[in-house]
Protein backbone atom coordinates (compact mmCIF):
# COMPACT_ATOMS: atom_id res chain seq x y z
CA UNK A 1 0.00 0.00 0.00
CA UNK A 2 2.72 2.26 0.83
CA UNK A 3 4.62 1.68 -2.07
CA UNK A 4 1.18 2.38 -4.50
CA UNK A 5 0.77 6.00 -2.32
CA UNK A 6 4.64 6.72 -2.73
CA UNK A 7 4.25 6.14 -7.14
CA UNK A 8 0.91 8.13 -6.58
CA UNK A 9 2.44 10.90 -4.85
CA UNK A 10 5.34 11.39 -7.07
CA UNK A 11 3.23 11.18 -10.17
CA UNK A 12 0.63 14.41 -8.73
CA UNK A 13 4.28 16.05 -7.84
CA UNK A 14 6.22 15.55 -11.40
CA UNK A 15 2.22 16.64 -13.05
CA UNK A 16 1.87 19.53 -10.69
CA UNK A 17 5.90 20.60 -11.34
CA UNK A 18 5.33 20.23 -15.36
CA UNK A 19 2.33 21.85 -15.93
CA UNK A 20 3.35 25.27 -14.47
CA UNK A 21 5.91 27.30 -12.53
CA UNK A 22 6.29 27.27 -8.60
CA UNK A 23 3.35 29.33 -6.96
CA UNK A 24 6.55 32.10 -5.85
CA UNK A 25 7.61 32.77 -9.67
CA UNK A 26 4.43 33.31 -10.62
CA UNK A 27 3.53 35.50 -8.02
CA UNK A 28 7.03 37.06 -9.04
CA UNK A 29 5.75 37.35 -12.61
CA UNK A 30 2.89 39.17 -11.73
CA UNK A 31 4.68 41.50 -10.05
CA UNK A 32 7.26 41.90 -12.73
CA UNK A 33 4.61 42.64 -15.16
CA UNK A 34 3.52 45.53 -13.03
CA UNK A 35 6.99 46.66 -12.87
CA UNK A 36 7.52 46.80 -16.52
CA UNK A 37 6.67 50.21 -18.26
CA UNK A 38 8.34 49.34 -21.92
CA UNK A 39 5.68 47.73 -24.46
CA UNK A 40 7.73 45.07 -25.79
CA UNK A 41 8.33 43.59 -22.03
CA UNK A 42 5.07 43.92 -20.66
CA UNK A 43 3.53 41.84 -24.41
CA UNK A 44 6.27 39.30 -23.28
CA UNK A 45 5.04 39.01 -19.85
CA UNK A 46 1.56 39.20 -21.10
CA UNK A 47 2.23 36.06 -23.09
CA UNK A 48 3.74 34.01 -20.33
CA UNK A 49 1.09 34.61 -18.08
CA UNK A 50 -1.46 33.44 -20.49
CA UNK A 51 0.50 30.47 -20.91
CA UNK A 52 1.06 29.29 -17.50
CA UNK A 53 -2.81 30.23 -16.68
CA UNK A 54 -3.27 27.81 -20.44
CA UNK A 55 -1.11 25.26 -18.70
CA UNK A 56 -2.55 24.95 -15.83
CA UNK A 57 -6.59 25.36 -17.00
CA UNK A 58 -5.52 22.33 -19.79
CA UNK A 59 -3.29 20.08 -17.70
CA UNK A 60 -0.63 20.57 -20.06
CA UNK A 61 3.05 20.92 -19.91
CA UNK A 62 4.21 24.85 -19.83
CA UNK A 63 7.18 24.36 -21.81
CA UNK A 64 7.42 22.29 -24.69
CA UNK A 65 11.04 21.60 -22.76
CA UNK A 66 9.59 19.25 -19.91
CA UNK A 67 13.10 19.55 -18.87
CA UNK A 68 15.57 16.34 -17.29
CA UNK A 69 14.06 14.39 -14.00
CA UNK A 70 15.65 15.50 -10.62
CA UNK A 71 14.53 14.51 -7.56
CA UNK A 72 16.20 16.44 -4.78
CA UNK A 73 15.44 13.82 -1.57
CA UNK A 74 15.40 14.21 2.47
CA UNK A 75 15.28 10.29 3.12
CA UNK A 76 14.78 9.44 6.75
CA UNK A 77 16.29 6.12 8.52
CA UNK A 78 13.04 5.17 9.30
CA UNK A 79 11.39 4.84 5.81
CA UNK A 80 10.55 1.81 5.38
CA UNK A 81 10.87 1.66 1.41
CA UNK A 82 14.84 3.31 1.52
CA UNK A 83 15.49 0.55 -0.62
CA UNK A 84 12.73 0.81 -3.33
CA UNK A 85 12.56 5.25 -3.82
CA UNK A 86 14.35 4.66 -6.37
CA UNK A 87 12.42 2.36 -8.52
CA UNK A 88 9.53 3.69 -7.08
CA UNK A 89 10.12 6.96 -8.38
CA UNK A 90 11.52 6.04 -11.92
CA UNK A 91 8.37 4.16 -12.33
CA UNK A 92 6.68 7.49 -11.77
CA UNK A 93 8.66 9.80 -14.28
CA UNK A 94 8.04 7.02 -16.65
CA UNK A 95 4.19 6.54 -16.42
CA UNK A 96 3.77 10.67 -16.52
CA UNK A 97 5.92 10.93 -19.38
CA UNK A 98 3.36 8.87 -21.42
CA UNK A 99 -0.20 10.02 -19.85
CA UNK A 100 0.59 13.93 -19.27
CA UNK A 101 2.47 13.66 -21.81
CA UNK A 102 6.19 14.76 -21.09
CA UNK A 103 8.69 15.23 -24.25
CA UNK A 104 11.23 12.72 -23.95
CA UNK A 105 14.66 14.61 -22.82
CA UNK A 106 16.99 11.50 -22.12
CA UNK A 107 19.36 10.38 -24.27
CA UNK A 108 22.55 8.61 -24.31
CA UNK A 109 25.60 10.92 -24.37
CA UNK A 110 27.58 8.82 -27.71
CA UNK A 111 24.75 6.91 -29.34
CA UNK A 112 21.73 9.51 -28.94
CA UNK A 113 19.68 6.76 -28.24
CA UNK A 114 16.76 8.11 -27.21
CA UNK A 115 14.46 5.53 -24.57
CA UNK A 116 11.38 7.41 -25.10
CA UNK A 117 10.54 7.37 -21.00
CA UNK A 118 12.87 9.93 -19.20
CA UNK A 119 14.73 7.36 -18.28
CA UNK A 120 18.50 6.13 -18.38
CA UNK A 121 21.68 5.61 -16.90
CA UNK A 122 21.19 8.32 -14.20
CA UNK A 123 17.75 9.64 -15.39
CA UNK A 124 16.26 10.53 -12.98
CA UNK A 125 18.97 11.98 -11.39
CA UNK A 126 18.80 11.18 -7.54
CA UNK A 127 20.21 13.75 -5.14
CA UNK A 128 19.47 12.30 -1.62
CA UNK A 129 20.40 14.21 2.04
CA UNK A 130 19.80 11.43 4.70
CA UNK A 131 18.46 12.38 8.50
CA UNK A 132 17.09 11.29 11.90
CA UNK A 133 13.15 10.82 10.96
CA UNK A 134 10.72 8.21 9.55
CA UNK A 135 9.62 10.02 6.40
CA UNK A 136 10.50 11.16 3.06
CA UNK A 137 10.19 14.56 1.51
CA UNK A 138 11.35 14.67 -2.08
CA UNK A 139 11.38 17.82 -4.52
CA UNK A 140 10.65 17.30 -8.54
CA UNK A 141 12.33 19.73 -10.41
CA UNK A 142 12.53 19.61 -14.22
CA UNK A 143 15.20 21.75 -15.56
CA UNK A 144 15.45 22.61 -19.28
CA UNK A 145 18.45 22.28 -21.88
CA UNK A 146 18.11 26.50 -22.21
CA UNK A 147 18.98 27.44 -19.02
CA UNK A 148 22.02 24.65 -18.44
CA UNK A 149 23.92 26.27 -21.56
CA UNK A 150 24.78 29.20 -20.09
CA UNK A 151 26.23 27.66 -16.78
CA UNK A 152 29.47 28.64 -15.33
CA UNK A 153 31.97 27.27 -13.16
CA UNK A 154 35.28 28.68 -11.94
CA UNK A 155 38.12 27.84 -9.54
CA UNK A 156 39.45 31.22 -8.50
CA UNK A 157 42.88 32.03 -6.14
CA UNK A 158 41.44 32.58 -2.53
CA UNK A 159 42.82 36.38 -2.45
CA UNK A 160 40.87 37.65 -5.84
CA UNK A 161 37.99 35.41 -5.28
CA UNK A 162 35.65 38.07 -3.29
CA UNK A 163 35.78 40.96 -5.43
CA UNK A 164 35.73 38.87 -9.00
CA UNK A 165 32.77 37.34 -7.74
CA UNK A 166 30.04 40.28 -8.71
CA UNK A 167 31.79 40.81 -11.90
CA UNK A 168 31.79 37.08 -12.83
CA UNK A 169 28.21 37.02 -11.93
CA UNK A 170 26.89 40.22 -14.28
CA UNK A 171 29.03 38.78 -16.85
CA UNK A 172 27.68 35.39 -16.87
CA UNK A 173 24.19 37.29 -16.72
CA UNK A 174 25.28 39.22 -20.19
CA UNK A 175 26.98 35.80 -21.80
CA UNK A 176 23.54 33.97 -21.46
CA UNK A 177 21.79 36.25 -22.79
CA UNK A 178 17.63 35.59 -24.01
CA UNK A 179 18.97 31.91 -24.05
CA UNK A 180 18.07 31.03 -20.62
CA UNK A 181 14.36 32.67 -21.37
CA UNK A 182 14.72 35.55 -18.51
CA UNK A 183 13.31 36.85 -16.41
CA UNK A 184 15.84 34.41 -14.32
CA UNK A 185 16.52 32.74 -10.87
CA UNK A 186 20.54 33.55 -10.79
CA UNK A 187 22.08 30.53 -8.54
CA UNK A 188 25.65 30.99 -7.12
CA UNK A 189 27.31 28.29 -5.38
CA UNK A 190 30.66 28.65 -3.38
CA UNK A 191 32.67 25.81 -2.34
CA UNK A 192 36.34 23.76 -2.13
CA UNK A 193 35.71 22.54 -6.13
CA UNK A 194 33.74 22.89 -8.81
CA UNK A 195 31.53 19.99 -8.91
CA UNK A 196 30.80 21.30 -5.41
CA UNK A 197 29.57 24.81 -6.12
CA UNK A 198 27.83 23.84 -9.53
CA UNK A 199 25.35 21.70 -7.35
CA UNK A 200 25.05 24.46 -4.71
CA UNK A 201 24.34 26.49 -7.36
CA UNK A 202 21.75 24.69 -9.16
CA UNK A 203 19.94 24.18 -5.74
CA UNK A 204 20.18 27.87 -4.72
CA UNK A 205 18.69 28.64 -8.07
CA UNK A 206 15.61 25.96 -8.61
CA UNK A 207 14.68 25.20 -4.79
CA UNK A 208 14.91 28.20 -2.92
CA UNK A 209 11.87 30.42 -2.84
CA UNK A 210 11.90 33.70 -4.97
CA UNK A 211 12.20 36.78 -2.24
CA UNK A 212 14.34 34.63 0.32
CA UNK A 213 17.30 36.03 2.06
CA UNK A 214 20.45 33.70 3.27
CA UNK A 215 20.06 33.60 6.65
CA UNK A 216 23.41 35.89 7.03
CA UNK A 217 23.22 39.44 7.06
CA UNK A 218 26.32 40.02 4.89
CA UNK A 219 25.20 37.19 2.15
CA UNK A 220 21.60 38.59 2.37
CA UNK A 221 23.46 41.97 1.34
CA UNK A 222 24.79 40.36 -1.45
CA UNK A 223 21.95 38.80 -2.76
CA UNK A 224 20.27 41.89 -2.97
CA UNK A 225 23.11 43.98 -4.18
CA UNK A 226 23.51 41.48 -7.34
CA UNK A 227 19.62 41.25 -8.08
CA UNK A 228 19.96 45.39 -8.38
CA UNK A 229 23.20 45.11 -10.84
CA UNK A 230 21.71 42.86 -12.74
CA UNK A 231 18.36 44.35 -13.44
CA UNK A 232 20.16 47.37 -13.98
CA UNK A 233 21.10 45.81 -17.29
CA UNK A 234 18.18 46.92 -19.13
CA UNK A 235 18.30 43.31 -20.24
CA UNK A 236 14.68 42.42 -19.24
CA UNK A 237 12.34 39.73 -20.33
CA UNK A 238 13.02 37.68 -23.33
CA UNK A 239 16.58 40.02 -24.05
CA UNK A 240 14.13 42.69 -25.49
CA UNK A 241 15.16 44.77 -22.94
CA UNK A 242 13.22 46.32 -19.26
CA UNK A 243 13.51 46.47 -15.79
CA UNK A 244 13.38 43.14 -14.90
CA UNK A 245 16.31 40.85 -16.07
CA UNK A 246 16.30 38.63 -13.37
CA UNK A 247 13.57 37.59 -10.16
CA UNK A 248 16.32 36.82 -8.00
CA UNK A 249 19.74 35.83 -7.06
CA UNK A 250 20.28 33.70 -4.44
CA UNK A 251 23.83 32.33 -3.10
CA UNK A 252 24.57 29.25 -1.07
CA UNK A 253 27.76 28.53 0.29
CA UNK A 254 30.09 25.24 1.93
CA UNK A 255 33.44 25.72 3.88
CA UNK A 256 36.42 25.60 1.08
CA UNK A 257 39.58 24.76 0.90
CA UNK A 258 41.90 27.15 2.13
CA UNK A 259 43.76 27.50 -1.21
CA UNK A 260 40.97 27.44 -3.44
CA UNK A 261 37.58 29.22 -3.99
CA UNK A 262 35.24 28.05 -6.62
CA UNK A 263 32.04 29.48 -7.89
CA UNK A 264 29.03 28.11 -9.99
CA UNK A 265 26.63 29.98 -11.88
CA UNK A 266 23.41 28.28 -12.76
CA UNK A 267 20.35 30.11 -14.26
CA UNK A 268 16.66 28.70 -14.00
CA UNK A 269 14.12 30.56 -16.30
CA UNK A 270 11.21 32.07 -15.95
CA UNK A 271 9.14 29.15 -16.26
CA UNK A 272 10.98 27.33 -13.02
CA UNK A 273 9.27 24.13 -11.92
CA UNK A 274 9.13 22.52 -8.68
CA UNK A 275 6.46 20.74 -6.73
CA UNK A 276 7.16 17.82 -3.99
CA UNK A 277 5.72 16.12 -0.68
CA UNK A 278 6.21 14.29 2.00
CA UNK A 279 5.17 11.00 2.67
CA UNK A 280 4.93 9.03 6.18
CA UNK A 281 5.11 5.27 6.94
CA UNK A 282 1.29 5.30 7.67
CA UNK A 283 0.70 6.23 4.25
CA UNK A 284 -0.24 9.76 5.27
CA UNK A 285 1.33 12.68 3.00
CA UNK A 286 1.51 16.34 2.80
CA UNK A 287 2.02 18.17 -0.82
CA UNK A 288 4.79 20.83 -0.82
Amino acid sequence: MLEQILLKVAKDAIIRASIGPAFDINNALKKAHEAEEGEAARIQLSAILKNIELSTSEKIAVCQDTGFPTFYIKLGDGFPLRSRVYDILTQAVREVTKELPLRPNTVHPFSERNPGDNTGIGAPWFDVELFDGDYIEFYYVPKGGGTELPSKAFTLPPGVAMKELPRLVLEAVVDAGPMPCPPVIVGVGIGPSVDIAAKLAKKAATIRPVGSRHPEPEIAKMEEELLRAINKLGMGVHGVGGKVTALDVHIEYVYRHPATFSIGIVFSCWATRRAGARVYPDGRYELI
